[in-house]
This record gives structure tokens, C-alpha cells and sequence, in this order.
């Protein structure tokens, strides 16, 4: 259970100020940047009428609809007077030319293994003094490691890119995939305290030879003389998500995303407790409707079928309103209550960009600017031109 005092010391917590970053540092030309809210090619142009905007995450089929209005009569025939709205931008589809493009190509690395990497930068960190430090009149080396992070973000997210990115002509080797990589952050939001990432790859070997590439590893525990890094003390674990569709609701949804990192008591798999109230966990999830992912954390063993490859613990990514509610929710999650889990963290996440497919061209708004991604991987020497790329991003 969290201890009472530290939720005494954690309410109350103001909102995130300058240690909230941006999803990716940009580079010094305009990718990412989006269209100004006044250009002619904004997603809310002024000539667009205000009764009908909405701001949605994504945008379903570029329409607007009202129930008091149809395209067709009594009959079933298009009114002729009363014509569907011209979509704003529109071109005729009949004067698109068509082109052969090349198949989309499937990832290798989703073959049902997918493991979780706990990167805290205070466990692996070997660089400051992190017991001594006042003593010498330094400043806290945790906002040190804070700075690291910060300074680092742009090529982490960089790298992860690349592990996602590739293809017949680049990056061929990959053999790991970045599902996600979430920045964790101290309890009163000012700091960056790790990141919980998300791997999917075919063996272990080959994820943990993704990670000794990470630039926030490599800072934290160092590289040897001929620029290896050992990446065995990093926390790496088999997660099981639960694919179930009522446990994958959306990030932000009636709250902010929140993970839990949650540690089994070294007797739980003895006594058969997690077994045990495993039905009734479950129904506490679904029944909430607030839970993004979640899932068992199994350890990381070579072959997902062996038998000491057993449960430790839970990583659960849900939406609550603020810290009390999310201390709340876990508190009387079955598990909790039942007394399977040994520690119990909470902790609020920077989302990172880390996979870089979120940006795509809109052939009804040709005017609209959605080379942003493609701006960028240049900047960045990827291969943007090749016909094995365009379906990435646009």
C-alpha cells in the first residue's frame, strides 16, 4: 500500500510548469511546426463556420453533419437544390493521378513478445554522488540527472525512430520495435525521473542489444573502451498486455494518463494470491472504464513458454483526474487490497513521438502543410525519397 505520509506530501501538487517538455525537441528548421491558427491552410480557417468546429483528435471523414439537414428527398433522390457542402479544399478525385505503390511492409519484430524496460535514473545513474552531495555544497544532483534527460531527449526519441523506421534500403538490422518510451516524472511534476519503455522484438537478446544503443542508457551506466554498454542492470521484464478492447480506452479520456508500476511480494506466487483474486482484478478494471493498458509483468526469462517466466508484478496505464484519484483507484484495486503487491508507484508521463507515423498527407486539403515528419527525417539522413517510405508519413 502507499504510505499515508507520502500521500499527505504529494496532495495538493500545483500542475506541471517548465519540466513538461514537448514531445520532441525540433530541429532549428520548421519541421513540426504546425500551420499558424490565421494561415489560409489552418485546420480552423475563419471561413470555416464557428457552429460546427470541434477539436477531435483525429478527424473521421472530413465532414460535418447536422440532424436537421440530408442530401436526399422524401424519395431517396439528391435534392436538387439543396446540394451537399463542398468539402473545404476539395479536388476532384478524377484528376489525382494513379500511381503502383509498393506493398506496406510488416513489421518482423511482432511475434508476440513484448517486454517492458524500467529505466530510472536514480538506480542506474553512475555518474554524481547521489548520498554525499550536500556535504560538498553541489547542487542536487538530481536536477543534474534531470538536465541529463532533458539534454538527451532529442536523440532518444531519434533512436527510437530508427529502431521503428526501417526498410529494404535502411536500417535493415532492426530487430526491435519501439512500441512506446513514457517520461516519467517526480511527484510534484517539476522533474523527469526515467522512462518506461516498450519493446517488441522476436528474442531477449535482441532487445536488450536495442537498448545498449539508447542514448539515456548509455549516459546512465557509461560504455567501455571499445563502446560497448552493459545493460544488465536495467529492470527488463516480459509484459503480458491484456488485448482485451474494454481495457485499451483512450489516453486522456475523463483524466490525465497515469501509470502504475506495481511489485508482487516475494511470497505471492507461493500462497497462489494473485491466482486468486486475478477474476476480480479484472472486473475492477473493466468496470472503470479508465484503463489504457494493462497487464502482468513476467520475468524476462529467454523463451516465453518457460516455466520461470512467472508474474512479478503489474505495469497499468489508466486516466484519473489527479494524483488523489489515481492513489485511489490503485489502493482498491483487488489486488492492492487482497495484499499481492509489495511496492506501488504512480507517477505522471511525458508521452514521446518515438514511432514518427502520426503525420499524413490529407488529399482533400492539398494546400494543408504535412511535411512536417518528412522535413524532419531528412534533417535527420533518413532515406526520405525511396518508394519503400512514402506510406510512413506521407
Amino acid at each position: 500500500m502507499l504510505k499515508e505520509t507520502s500521500r499527505r506530501r504529494l496532495r495538493g501538487v500545483a500542475l506541471p510548469l517548465a519540466a513538461i517538455l514537448s514531445s520532441i525537441l525540433i530541429p532549428s528548421n520548421n519541421a513540426f511546426h504546425l500551420p499558424s491558427p490565421t494561415s489560409s491552410s489552418s485546420l480552423l480557417s475563419r471561413n470555416h463556420p464557428t457552429t460546427t468546429t470541434s477539436l477531435n483528435s483525429f478527424m473521421a471523414d472530413s465532414s460535418d453533419y447536422k440532424a436537421d439537414k440530408s442530401d436526399f428527398g422524401e424519395g431517396g433522390d439528391p435534392k436538387a437544390d439543396d446540394a451537399a457542402a463542398p468539402i473545404r479544399g476539395e479536388v476532384d478525385m478524377a484528376d489525382v493521378p494513379v500511381t503502383d505503390e509498393v506493398a506496406v511492409p510488416t513489421s518482423r519484430n511482432n511475434v508476440g513478445n513484448r517486454f517492458l524496460a524500467v529505466v530510472l535514473d536514480r538506480a542506474l545513474c553512475t555518474k554524481y554522488d547521489l548520498e554525499n552531495w550536500e556535504e560538498s555544497g553541489e547542487e542536487n544532483p538530481l536536477w543534474e540527472m534531470h538536465k541529463d534527460r532533458v539534454a538527451l531527449t532529442e536523440d532518444h526519441v531519434l533512436w527510437a525512430r530508427k529502431q521503428n523506421l526501417y526498410n529494404e534500403t535502411f536500417n535493415t538490422e532492426s530487430m526491435a520495435d519501439i512500441r512506446f518510451s513514457h517520461q516519467l516524472l517526480s511527484s510534484d511534476l517539476q522533474r523527469t525521473i526515467g522512462h518506461a519503455m516498450c519493446i517488441d522484438s522476436p528474442t531477449i537478446d535482441h532487445c536488450r542489444e536495442a537498448l545498449s544503443r539508447d542514448p539515456i542508457i548509455r549516459s546512465l551506466v557509461g560504455v567501455d573502451s571499445d563502446g560497448h554498454c552493459d545493460v544488465s542492470s536495467v529492470p527488463l521484464y516480459r509484459w503480458r498486455q491484456i488485448r482485451d478492447h474494454t481495457l485499451r480506452m483512450d489516453e486522456g479520456r475523463d483524466g490525465l494518463p497515469t501509470m502504475l508500476l506495481a511489485f508482487d511480494r516475494p511470497e505471492a506466487k507461493s500462497d497462489g494470491l494473485r491466482e486468486e483474486v486475478q477474476n476480480a482484478h479484472l472486473e475492477y478494471l473493466i468496470r472503470s472504464e479508465r484503463v489504457v493498458a494493462s497487464g502482468p509483468l513476467h520475468v524476462a526469462t529467454k523463451k516465453k513458454s518457460d516455466p520461470k517466466s512467472v508474474a512479478v508484478g503489474t505495469l497499468m496505464i489508466f486516466n484519473a483526474k489527479d494524483r488523489d484519484e489515481a492513489i485511489d483507484f490503485v489502493e482498491n484495486d483487488p489486488m492492492a487490497a487482497a495484499g499481492v503487491y509489495g511496492t506501488m508507484t504512480v507517477h505522471r508521463y511525458n508521452q514521446l513521438d518515438v514511432t514518427g507515423k502520426f503525420v499524413s498527407e490529407n488529399l482533400y486539403y492539398p494546400n494543408q502543410n504535412t511535411y512536417q515528419m518528412k522535413e524532419a527525417m531528412e534533417y535527420w539522413g533518413y532515406p526520405a525519397d525511396d518508394e519503400q517510405t512514402k506510406w510512413l508519413n506521407w
